[in-house]
């Protein structure tokens, strides 16, 4: 009887620690942190190529008075700097070439500055400066090549690391041309138009700011 009675004791005994064990509060595991925010740096060289459409003002007598769209393409090269901390300064230089239905090609070309404001990924900016038309945009009135100014703005954004995408519009002004011709059969014609265009262009630049992209705070 006293074996049994320390048998079953012992029994007891090693349920109840068992059970002691399985009731223990287990570890708190905390959950991970959530990723950091992304940096997005405007910071950096760039260069890159554009599409689009260009439009010259409907008073030219000489290429029938019309506006008609001509096709353009060419590129860009540029620098940013981005401060305090949701503006962007920069510098950019681009050419683009126009062809048209009829036999005129023509070279427009800018050095300008820029200036923008940027929510992370975006940049919305306006930009202006030095224009020319190379000798292509004399349209036969004896000038070698043509000087003006141009302003215009648009919108870029980043989409992945050192690649972003704008689209922008850009007016050019080379001033008034004066001109006096006949226009076949026998039609002497005189009188002045403004030599300009406005364009319209979507862009891809790859921007060589390595490592900004996505970077932790």
């Amino acid at each position: 009887m006293r074996k049994l009675l320390l048998t079953t004791s012992a029994l007891l005994l090693i349920t109840t620690a068992a059970s002691a064990a399985d009731l223990r509060p287990r570890a708190y595991t905390k959950a991970p942190p959530p990723p950091p925010a992304p940096i997005y740096n405007w910071t950096g060289f760039y260069i890159g190529g554009h599409l689009g459409a260009a439009f010259s003002d409907n008073n030219n007598p000489f290429f029938g008075g019309n506006n008609d769209a001509q096709f353009m393409g060419g590129g860009q090269v540029g620098f940013d700097y981005q401060f305090a901390p949701s503006w962007v300064a920069g510098l950019e230089a681009n050419y683009s070439v126009l062809t048209g239905s009829g036999t005129i090609n023509r070279g427009l070309g800018s050095v300008t500055g820029r200036l923008g404001w940027t929510w992370g990924p975006g940049l919305l900016y306006v930009k202006g400066g030095y224009a020319w038309a190379d000798t292509r945009n004399t349209f036969g009135f004896g000038q070698v090549g043509s000087d003006g100014y141009t302003i215009g703005g648009g919108l870029e954004y980043m989409f992945a690391p050192n690649w972003s995408a704008k689209v922008e519009y850009q007016y050019y002004n080379f001033g008034n041309v004066n001109f006096v011709g006949i226009i076949p059969p026998a039609t002497l014609v005189a009188g002045r138009f403004t030599n300009d265009e406005h364009t319209i262009k979507v862009g891809l630049n790859y921007r060589f700011n390595l490592g900004s992209f996505g970077a932790a705070y």
